[in-house]
């Protein structure tokens, strides 16, 4: 049998997953991630908006995910007193409101089966479930009261169960400042509602029932202490809140069957309810994002989703901090092979050897270089000490370095196919003994001369043309002072006045020569230079936005927990509104680093 992974069509322009896939598999009390989910997320690369639902076995979680897959049936429902869904399990589909996006639908198995006896992995169950989503769908049966809060306890032991950072240099910030920026929208979905959403004779919104559910009382007992514990943490980690609820959809007997049932069978007022759940979710969900604006695709996804479970099964705590870091290391090594093939690319396309001088090669080089850098730039981020962009400045030197030694290669080649084929005829003609005769010398030199002005006028040499000149005449150096020799019509004296001219040539030759390579040192030198530079002016130029991008995401979480603040205040919490206030001016103090850039 064909596994879903196989059946699966992923494609920038179309996601087919024709059902459900177990993402994590919880077997034995122990978390695994599915390979198979693993190698579907790998090959998406679209923006993700991720919803997860979470909640009590038998509260229907399952139907409201068929919902926003727009099907009938797809994760497993059950009526019967036991959890069927196990583990997680992901649905991936095109975005039906926002193109050229993927939706990820994760359902999670049913929290507080007494089947499972230990529940420890139901409380990793609920962290996973906040960490991968952007919407955290919390649903529960009927009304919010003191048994329904007591059953979402889970909340209350997050700060145990995650870290945002492996070793925070801001030790005296709750983690909870931290949490608060990257933690999902909390909607919660309350089922079976049959309470008229009243406050003292005035109609309210689900929204406003839910904030007065989470209203605090004053702290006399550690009843009340326990009674407010949970609320705040709800309010403090889930600042932005929504809430829905759902009259019962049909009669007992008919549950059983919701897969089945025509909406036009189901209860009219639970299918509108229904229609605004989904189309809020459609409508308002945004891309999962880490710290950093960083946008999760699937293989971003699918790196969370391994690094998170690691974790836990290593006996460890979740670190968002170390998911983001290993996810860079994955991401910035492929940014530098990306930025590797742009760089041969545009060579291949751009660049035609050989060049006439390694100035002209060098001023192609460039702007290919810089562009290189700049695709590493956009495909990397959280470069610790800039590791990866020192990784990328060496290889771009090398090949650099390879590109003019291809230059001259190419260069000395055409030169000396095309010395041959112009001298060929001389050296024909000296071994027929056209020059073995009285002023064969100067008869020789004449036509060396005709023709080394013929080899000067032939373009497209390459910058070796005199050098592979020079060694051309020196390699038929014997030849010429043969002729000179053998030749009786000079006397002694001009012969010896020719080889004080050979020598001065040949001296001038090697002093040329010195020049040359000494102008082309200080020419490369010059390049590495200017090539340092443009590393340190694109990195100073991405380190300016990372921490605008840091000071944008201190801004959101200080604003969400002024509004809080606020709240509590009205409501006459005085002293939790200080508490908030003292964190709000903690993370205040706390200014990220300037950006500097050493390379």
């Amino acid at each position: 049998m064909a596994s879903l992974a196989s059946e699966c069509c992923v494609m920038a322009s179309e996601i087919n997953m024709p059902g459900p896939v177990c993402l994590i598999e919880n077997s034995d009390q122990q978390l695994v991630a599915n390979q198979e989910a693993l190698d579907i997320l790998s090959a998406i690369k679209q923006p993700m908006v991720v919803v997860a639902i979470v909640g009590l076995y038998r509260t229907g979680k399952s139907y409201l995910m068929n919902k926003l897959a727009g099907k009938q049936k797809g994760f497993s429902l059950r009526s019967t007193g036991q959890s069927h869904t196990k583990g997680i399990w992901m649905w991936c589909m095109p975005h039906p409101q926002k193109a050229d996006h993927t939706l990820v639908l994760l359902d999670t198995e049913g929290l507080g089966d007494v089947d499972k006896g230990e529940n420890q992995n139901d409380c990793w169950i609920f962290a996973l479930a906040v960490l991968l989503s952007s919407i955290f769908i919390y649903n529960s049966i009927g009304t919010i009261n003191q048994q329904t809060m007591d059953q979402l306890h889970y909340v209350t032991e997050l700060t145990d169960l995650i870290k945002s950072k492996s070793s925070p240099e801001q030790s005296d910030i709750d983690d909870s400042a931290n949490f608060v920026g990257f933690f999902p929208v909390f909607a919660w979905t309350l089922r079976d509602f049959s309470l008229e959403l009243e406050d003292n004779g005035d109609s309210i919104s689900p929204d406003e029932y839910l904030e007065k559910s989470l209203t605090l009382r004053e702290v006399t007992n550690e009843k009340t202490k326990s009674f407010n514990k949970l609320r705040l943490c709800i309010r403090k980690f889930f600042p932005k809140r929504k809430c829905f609820v759902f009259d019962r959809p049909a009669g007992r007997k008919q549950l059983s069957k919701l897969e089945t049932i025509p909406e036009t069978e189901l209860n009219a007022e639970f299918v509108e309810q229904v229609g605004e759940f989904t189309s809020y979710i459609f409508s308002s969900s945004d891309v999962k994002t880490l710290s950093g604006g960083i946008k999760v695709n699937g293989p971003r996804l699918q790196s969370l989703v391994v690094t998170y479970v690691n974790a836990i099964c290593s006996g460890e705590l979740p670190c968002m901090e170390d998911a983001v870091l290993t996810l860079a290391h994955i991401e910035n090594s492929a940014a530098v092979q990306k930025a590797i093939e742009y760089y041969e690319e545009q060579v291949n396309n751009k660049v035609w050897l050989p060049t006439e001088s390694l100035q002209e090669l060098l001023d192609l080089l460039r702007p290919i270089e810089s562009e290189a850098i700049a695709v590493f730039m956009k495909n990397s981020f959280k470069d610790i000490d800039q590791k990866f962009q020192k990784e990328l400045g060496a290889l771009l030197d090398a090949k650099r370095d390879d590109v003019i030694q291809k230059n001259k290669d190419s260069s000395s080649a055409f030169c000396s196919d095309l010395l041959q084929n112009i001298f060929g005829p001389l050296e024909i003609e000296r071994k027929q003994g056209t020059f073995s005769k009285p002023g064969g010398y100067y008869l020789y030199l004449q036509k060396r001369q005709e023709l080394e002005k013929k080899y000067n006028e032939d373009p497209e040499k390459g910058l070796q043309a005199k050098e592979m000149l020079r060694k051309y005449f020196k390699f038929k150096e014997d030849v010429a002072n043969s002729l000179l020799k053998m030749d009786q019509s000079l006397t002694e004296k001009e012969k010896e006045i020719e080889v004080e001219q050979i020598k001065a040539e040949i001296a001038e030759a090697v002093d040329t020569e010195l020049k040359e390579m000494q102008e082309n040192y200080e020419l490369m030198t010059k390049e590495k230079v200017t090539s340092v530079l443009e590393h340190v002016k694109q990195l100073s130029q991405k380190m300016q936005k990372e921490w605008e991008q840091l000071k944008l995401e201190q801004h959101k979480i200080v604003s969400l927990k002024h509004k809080e603040k606020d709240r509590l205040f009205r409501e006459g919490f005085h002293n939790e509104s200080k508490k908030l206030l003292e964190e709000i001016d903690k993370i205040n103090r706390y200014n990220p680093p300037i950006p500097c850039t050493i390379l």
